[in-house]
């Protein structure tokens, strides 16, 4: 694999051209912050990023994929890597099945760099999941897609902050099919997932996982359901026969309002929205969606599209370059690097 300086090759992938993604990963690459931490490579059609560089007055070079390393390090030019024509006009704040179609090459192009040894990570901009299936792309979303292109038997979601990690046993799906999703066999694998990744990917030697209940008071003695009593607690006894450090399940309430940074190493939700809301709240625009149990490294911005401001100009590349550098210390943490 090429490399420079030690620093790991990130590709990062275009999202919807016609959402804010192109804006925050140009922006985020005049991070000095990025530039010292790894090699960015841009995924998707060189026109996006020209046009968005130019309309926006963003102040970084492009260049062709010939040779990234020696590209950025001795003219400090950002390789894009086409993969994908722009079919029709770049309109930014539409959905269109161009757009879709361009964001999904994009991201079977980023996994093929990684397995075929040309980048060490991936950072995927945000997509929209109606412009993806007006595409073909037939996946729930990104997550979905690059399990299926990787090969990786399984995947949990997980949002990190500077002071949170929290790993989800169910993603999007409605509300109302949360508690039917809430099985031995899925807790049991989001414990594993989050344990194994933080590990792994963050070096903990011996990590400490809380886990939220499900119910409101943690099922109140059985009075508000059965599911924390009857599944979450004795899959938790179970990790903790086995000498996993291990606590819960929390009434969610009550955890994040005693909650302290250093308390767990990560907390594993229920649902969605249990988790993220207050990692979201205190997390100030930097938090970092990263596919946890991938047997590549992926993460993302914690937002979407937000078609309503793409184009304009005031999108915050906060959560896009604290997602670069994340996925740039899993990719060196992955290589063994010596432990916390």
């Amino acid at each position: 694999m090429r490399t420079t300086a030690n620093k790991p090759i990130i590709a990062i992938t275009v999202g919807d051209f016609n959402g804010i993604g192109p804006e925050v990963a140009l922006k985020a690459l005049t991070s000095s912050r990025v530039r010292r931490g790894c090699l960015p490579v841009l995924v998707g059609p060189a026109d996006v990023f020209a046009f968005y560089a130019k309309r926006l007055n963003i102040p970084v070079r492009l260049d062709g994929p010939e040779d990234a390393t020696l590209t950025q390090r001795h003219s400090g030019r950002i390789p894009v890597v086409e993969c994908a024509e722009v079919k029709g006009k770049i309109s930014p704040g539409r959905i269109s099945a161009a757009a879709g179609k361009v964001a999904a090459a994009a991201i079977a192009h980023a996994v093929n760099m990684i397995t075929s040894g040309d980048a060490h990570a991936m950072v995927t901009a945000p997509v929209s999941k109606k412009s993806m299936h007006l595409a073909g792309a037939d996946f729930p979303g990104q997550t979905e897609m690059v399990q299926h292109l990787s090969g990786s038997p399984r995947v949990a979601m997980m949002l990190a902050s500077k002071t949170m990690r929290v790993g989800l046993a169910t993603i999007h799906i409605p509300v109302k099919e949360v508690a039917a999703q809430i099985t031995p066999k899925r807790i049991r694998e989001t414990i594993e997932i989050v344990h194994q990744a933080l590990k792994t990917d963050w070096r903990i030697r011996s990590p400490r996982i809380a886990v939220l209940a499900l119910n409101p008071h943690a099922s109140e003695g059985g009075d508000i359901g059965r599911e924390d009593i009857d599944i979450v607690e004795p899959v938790i006894a179970e990790y903790r026969r086995k000498r996993f450090k291990i606590d819960g399940p929390f009434p969610a309430d009550a955890f994040f309002g005693k909650y302290k940074a250093g308390m767990y190493d990560a907390v594993i939700a229920m649902y969605h929205d249990q988790g993220l809301i207050p990692l979201k709240m205190t997390s100030f625009g930097e938090g970092v969606n990263i596919s946890v149990g991938l047997n590549i490294v992926r993460t993302s911005p914690d937002h979407g599209t937000a078609f309503d401001i793409a184009g304009k100009g005031i999108a915050s590349p906060g959560s896009m370059i604290e997602a670069i550098l994340l996925a740039a210390q899993v990719a060196v943490n992955r290589t063994g690097d010596r432990q916390k």
